[in-house]
């Protein structure tokens, strides 16, 4: 067993894991959040997206042992006292879910790409959710979700 000490939506956190543990197995597993999905074990669904140290990674495809001293966000962690991220907010807003097993991955993957870009196209916003895969909305929704979120954030509105 390996101690993996890391910051978790802000809090620190520390579990024993096996060396060959995946992020996403401590994630759901000895940290008990769930929102964080296992989709397609391949990491080609991207259901199981988190933000390490802010960027967008597949937690299926990486050592818990790799996010030691590193901070993870999760779905659980995007809320602030009480109030959704502008991003979730605005899946709301636009019909950008219906199953929702994609939804955690998609938001991450949209908060990712707008603390790089605040002005998106639909081509970008569509090139970053690339890894992002959902079998219900047909994406269109998902991409209109993003765009809200990011004139609102733009206009300090969210």
């Amino acid at each position: 067993m390996t101690t993996v000490s890391l910051t978790v939506n802000g809090r620190a956190a520390t579990a024993e894991v096996e060396p060959q543990t995946l992020l996403v197995e401590l994630i759901r597993g000895p940290l008990g959040l769930t929102g964080t999905h296992v989709g397609c074990d391949t990491s080609q669904c991207g259901a199981c997206t988190v933000l390490l140290d802010g960027r967008a990674v597949k937690s299926c495809s990486m050592l818990a042992v790799q996010a030691a001293g590193r901070r993870v966000t999760t779905i659980e962690g995007l809320a602030r006292d009480g109030q959704l991220h502008p991003v979730q907010d605005a899946f709301i807003a636009c019909h950008g879910l219906q199953c929702g097993f994609c939804t955690p991955g998609m938001i991450l993957s949209a908060v990712c790409l707008l603390q790089e870009q605040t002005s998106p196209s639909a081509e970008q916003i569509a090139q970053a959710l690339e890894g992002n895969l959902c079998r219900c909305t047909g994406y269109v929704n998902i991409v209109e979700s993003v765009q809200l979120a990011a004139t609102k954030m733009a206009e300090g509105t969210a």
